[in-house]
């Protein structure tokens, strides 16, 4: 016992120094996790390390990861991904699945089954790093942002489908089997259980709610249990931590069940990413280097630009299709889950799995960059870009009539600002990166224009000089930094409103030169200081401003209820009646 945790010690001391030197360099922590295995692993074996005990903690670590991301598969989330992603998203799925796959047998040399791993893992791209980037970036909300999740959870769908797959080709069952039992077995049990999750776990949860303890335990409790059932059943314990995951998305604690588990997570997942570190032996680095550059090859450039293919006939302007593609240029630790199934079940070589890691490390080092410093690279590409964006688009673009005032973002703040304009009646032009959006607004002959804001040639085509009023209900900062810089270039005289989700951002805003700064999350606890200092401790009037607000918040919640039952498009519609 005494040498395990000198062992764990060891490898925990070695993987928070690499780490350290990752972060320095900008890099994602789960490459300095795999790199300290690396590192380690001539010691820990040559030492007689417990490869074993390492190998259990990091099940729990994979247990623990398809548990958070079960959490954030709600059903509700999937409805709403939307049509463009779902179909780029499996085409995309498609298309690179074929390529590996191919390229693994022709090029290579791999058997088809080693192919058809391969092809699987550089299909998918990770979560993981991508919603951590896009969250410190703040650009979760942006519109490439959507896209890109909306094809992550297309791609965690194709997983969970994939590792039943793949679970149930054990002790030499054929495909016809795998059908058989997923649909009998698999099917039956995942129905009751999201029978279970909408009418029993509701109650239960209401309870458990009341106790931080008990509500953490039953989670835990849960997540083992469904494993260990999924387990029986003849599938694996991934399965059935995924669907216990999604669940209890269903549940309204969900976000309060994932803050708890994330750091039991994090810890058992440092031991899952380190043991992947001490699979790539450096003794064996040279036979895997090659095929691990070829695959990230096609990871890191095949990849994207099938997604900005599949962007640009979606009708998407270039900039958005570089953004997406480059934002989804490596392979996923769902990759490394898989493939490391595929060798415990005997299908696939330790080899298969070292290269897939060392592939692994080399597109997400490289994709970080791009991701963190997009606009570099984008203008240093603009013209070979250029061929994944439609003609029509860049016709379309062009503006032949002068405006008053543009509105940059259409979104529930921004038909509050439309309707404003029409009443001072001001010639207005609506941009918006949503073709769908500008789709609809034509429809009601509302000038509108498909384009992103944060395209320097997109301004340069717009007729900035002559506006008196500019409005950006865009969140981004570096988007609202630009558009100031580029209307104060040539019009002096123009009235800039932009919008900051903080006070330094907004106090930046001001120096570059904006008229105003929309803060929401702020005018909230000014309106509440301004009802405090007039109202004083009037109880009576605190009850009419009470019955003023509750009257609006019925008003919103029946409109919201409205737009509920309607497709994205449609409920564009709903807010034009309400303008015009």
């Amino acid at each position: 016992m005494e040498q395990i945790f000198f062992q764990i010690a060891i490898i925990l001391f070695t993987a928070f120094i690499v780490s350290f030197i990752a972060r320095a360099f900008n890099q994602p922590i789960i490459i300095g996790y795999i790199i300290a295995g690396m590192i380690i692993s001539p010691f820990v074996l040559e030492f007689g390390g417990s490869k074993h005990i390492i190998d259990v903690f990091s099940q729990f670590g994979i247990a623990f990861l398809l548990f958070m991301v079960g959490l954030h598969l709600n059903p509700k989330v999937i409805k709403r991904i939307g049509t463009s992603s779902l179909l780029i998203g499996l085409a995309q799925i498609i298309i690179t699945f074929i390529t590996g796959y191919l390229i693994s047998t022709s090029l290579l040399g791999y058997d088809k089954t080693s192919s058809f791993y391969v092809g699987i893992a550089l299909a998918f791209s990770s979560t993981i790093i991508i919603m951590k980037l896009l969250s410190d970036k703040r650009q979760l909300d942006s519109f490439y942002g959507k896209i890109s999740i909306g094809i992550l959870i297309i791609q965690d769908i194709v997983a969970i489908v994939t590792l039943m797959f793949i679970s149930s080709m054990s002790n030499g069952a054929d495909f016809s089997s795998f059908a058989v039992k997923s649909i009998i077995s698999g099917g039956i049990v995942i129905f009751l259980l999201f029978l279970i999750g909408v009418f029993v776990l509701p109650g239960i949860m209401r309870n458990l709610a009341k106790s931080q303890e008990l509500m953490f335990l039953f989670s835990i409790c849960w997540c083992f249990l469904l494993a260990a059932l999924f387990e029986f059943l003849g599938f694996s314990i991934e399965i059935g931590a995924l669907i216990a995951g999604v669940v209890l998305s269903i549940s309204p604690y969900s976000i309060e069940i994932s803050s708890k588990i994330k750091p039991l997570r994090d810890f058992f997942l440092i031991i899952f990413f380190i043991i992947l570190g001490l699979n790539i032996q450096i003794s064996s680095f040279n036979s895997i280097i090659a095929d691990a550059v070829i695959l990230s090859v096609i990871a890191f450039i095949f990849k994207p630009v099938i997604l900005m293919a599949l962007m640009a006939v979606a009708g998407y302007t270039k900039r958005n299709n570089f953004l997406v593609g480059t934002t989804l240029a490596q392979i996923s630790e769902f990759s490394l889950i898989v493939a490391a199934l595929g060798v415990s079940m005997g299908h696939i070589s330790e080899e298969i799995l070292s290269t897939l890691t060392l592939t692994l490390v080399i597109t997400i080092t490289l994709s970080s960059y791009v991701i963190v410093s997009p606009d570099k690279f984008y203008n240093k590409l603009s013209r070979v870009i250029s061929l994944f964006e439609r003609k029509s688009i860049r016709e379309e673009r062009k503006v032949k009539k002068e405006y008053d005032a543009i509105l940059f973002g259409y979104n529930r703040i921004g038909f509050t600002i439309l309707r404003s304009m029409k009443k001072i009646k001001k010639k207005y032009l609506v941009v918006d990166f949503n073709p769908d959006t500008i789709a609809i607004l034509s429809k009601f002959d509302i000038p509108c224009l498909y384009g992103d804001a944060a395209d320097p040639e997109l301004l340069d085509e717009l007729p900035l000089d002559k506006i008196q009023l500019a409005v950006s209900t865009i969140p981004d900062f570096e988007t609202n930094v630009l558009l100031i810089e580029t209307i104060r270039m040539v019009n002096s005289d123009a009235i800039i409103i932009v919008r900051a989700s903080q006070i330094k951002d907004a106090l930046e805003l001001y120096k570059k030169g904006a008229s105003y700064v929309l803060t929401p999350h702020f005018l909230g606890g000014e309106y509440v200081a301004k009802m405090i200092k007039e109202l004083k401790t009037d109880e009576k009037r605190y009850e009419k401003e009470k019955e003023k607000h509750v009257k609006m918040l019925i008003e919103r919640v029946e409109k919201e209820a409205e737009m509920d039952g309607h497709h994205p498009e449609e409920r564009v519609k709903i807010n034009h009646k309400n303008l015009y």
